[in-house]
């Protein structure tokens, strides 16, 4: 597992004894991604601001309680996660995940500098992945939003969803052929 870089560590056990300034610096850190994760299982840019927002009360309140055993990020999302799961039974709704509305680096690609037309096949590449992803179940989307766009190991993504490992490796595998086979054409029109 990831161990936090020393400014995070610091910025933690700063935090840990009541430093609001350390701590506003770590929601500051991981606040978009923790939107985006809250988002991806609400599918509601409201609801996920007050997910997130209670993931961090929820964070501070149980600071004292990190033990560095697993990264900060890991924690969070596994605040957020529940929270998310949580807020949906609640509403009596199936958890489901949508890609297109995920706040993640897929719907940030950059466009291109000056070029109309390479900025219109960027678009339309991120549309049709959205689509791909979509077509995902909540599990695997969610599977490949932690590994891809976050950028977590696959400890990280088993501890965060409690989920073995050898499931996670699973559902990525899965995700990952999905995909592929989703967007086949996309790869025969690259190779054009």
């Amino acid at each position: 597992m990831s161990r936090p870089d020393e400014d995070e560590a610091e910025s933690i056990e700063l935090a840990k004894q009541g430093d609001q300034q350390a701590f506003r610096t770590l929601v500051e850190r991981y606040q978009r991604r923790v939107i985006g994760v809250a988002l991806a299982m609400v599918h509601n840019p409201d609801d996920a601001m007050e997910l997130a927002q209670e993931t961090f009360v929820r964070a501070y309140e149980n600071l004292p309680r990190f033990e560095s055993r697993s990264s900060f990020s890991t924690w969070l999302y596994r605040i957020a996660a529940n929270l998310s799961i949580d807020f949906r039974r609640r509403q009596g709704r199936q958890i489901t995940l949508h890609g297109e509305e995920a706040e993640s680096e897929l719907g940030r690609m950059p466009a291109p500098q000056g070029d109309a037309f390479r900025a219109s096949s960027r678009n339309e590449l991120r549309e049709r992945i959205n689509k791909a992803l979509e077509q995902l179940t909540p599990e695997h989307r969610v599977a490949i939003l932690l590994r891809e766009i976050e950028g977590l190991s696959y400890d990280e993504i088993s501890e965060t969803l409690r989920i073995p490992k050898g499931t996670v490796m699973s559902r990525l595998h899965y995700a990952r052929d999905r995909l592929r086979a989703l967007l086949k054409d996309l790869e025969k029109e690259q190779g054009s």
